[in-house]
């Protein structure tokens, strides 16, 4: 039985992780370059894709957990960054029950490309999760797709104020809030923009 909200990406991974690799992980998250910790922290990457990301992070001295539910993107992703500040799990948001059952807080969580895969039910669910993950002081940055969704995909246009809010019902404060085109010319054409949202805990 496939994760919710992986839909399509099994299917796509060869297509995704040209596409994914083709731009640098710190062009994707240069709204919230500021907010990576410059000391060796503890980074939770949910959704961690093709491990760009996370060997990005890893790459500054972090200590990465990648969670990945897709194998076809997991498996090939630690081929392709192999890195032993990367630790990868088979998990899956909303519940993360693995990785909650480990009792570990983090001082950041990255959600990149993936809130949009969640229902109401879903995101409410996740947003508790996030915030029993982040240590006090930690911080959340997620990524957030507006946009037609593609074919086969499952995905849900979310406005940044109910994400705001939800995370503020979680004591999650908001420190960064912007709107960006997309990095993809062919996304951007195709009228698929981002928003940049971090709270801190």
């Amino acid at each position: 039985m496939s994760v919710s909200g992986t839909e399509g990406y099994a299917e796509e991974a060869e297509d995704l992780f040209r596409r994914y690799e083709s731009i640098s992980a710190a062009e994707t998250h240069k709204a919230a370059l500021h907010l990576i910790p410059a000391a060796a922290s503890r980074i939770l990457d949910i959704g961690a894709g093709t491990g760009r990301d996370a060997a990005w992070l890893a790459g500054m001295g972090h200590r990465v957990v990648a969670v990945e539910p897709t194998d076809a993107m997991r498996l090939p992703a630690m081929k392709l960054h192999p890195s032993p500040a990367i630790e990868w799990l088979d998990d899956s948001l909303p519940e993360l029950a693995l990785l909650r059952s480990r009792s570990e807080p983090f001082d950041l969580i990255l959600l990149s490309a993936l809130w949009m895969h969640f229902d109401l039910a879903q995101r409410r669910q996740a947003m508790a999760t996030l915030a029993a993950l982040l240590r006090t002081g930690g911080t959340l940055i997620m990524r957030v797709r507006h946009g037609p969704v593609p074919p086969g995909r499952r995905m849900f246009e979310i406005p940044d104020d109910e994400t705001i809010e939800r995370a503020g019902a979680h004591n999650l404060q908001t420190v960064l809030n912007l709107r960006a085109e997309s990095a993809l010319a062919a996304n951007g054409d195709a009228g698929v923009s981002w928003t940049h949202l971090a709270f801190r805990k």
